[in-house]
């Protein structure tokens, strides 16, 4: 199984966490997609998604695989008027992971992680484990813990 530097925080950290390993269709790396290859509700998969504030600058959401990121909910849970989505050009150089495996864990550069209030209701949710067709499920708390030990800071928000 392919070691991303998601994988290498959670193995050297004391949080339980499993991977999981699914085929790659490169027409469709949609979370939707990615849930139903691996049996998990579309709603427990959690997407991130990379963010520019126009007064912190990038960050990443991990919001819920059937939801969409409400701008107006991510600028007021940042401190930020307005937010857009980074441009995909700008998505390696910053985190070191490409679009369909971007990780909220282990990135290039410290960016603080919003997850959705909605991961707490579920015991384990699902993330990218920073590659395409690996993703790592643990519970919630533990997934910000682990944000926590390779970024700057961890946050629930409402995002949805």
């Amino acid at each position: 199984m392919p070691k991303t530097n998601a994988v290498r925080i959670l193995e050297a950290s004391a949080l339980a966490f499993r991977l999981v390993e699914y085929p790659v269709d490169e027409d469709d790396l949609s979370a939707p997609a990615v849930a139903d290859k691996i049996g998990l509700p579309a709603e427990q998969v959690f997407k991130t998604l990379a963010v520019r504030g126009d007064r912190t600058g990038p960050f990443l959401v991990c919001i819920p695989g059937n939801a969409e990121l409400s701008f107006k909910k991510a600028a007021a849970a940042t401190g930020n008027k307005s937010v857009e989505m980074l441009p995909l050009k700008e998505l390696e150089p910053l985190t070191g992971y490409l679009r369909g495996g971007c990780s909220p864990v282990g990135t290039r550069k410290r960016l603080p992680v919003f997850l959705d209030e909605a991961a707490q209701l579920f015991p384990e949710i699902s993330v990218s484990a920073g590659i395409r067709g690996l993703q790592m499920i643990l519970s919630p708390g533990d997934l910000l813990s682990a944000v926590r030990l390779g970024n700057l800071s961890a946050e629930w928000a409402d995002l949805v």
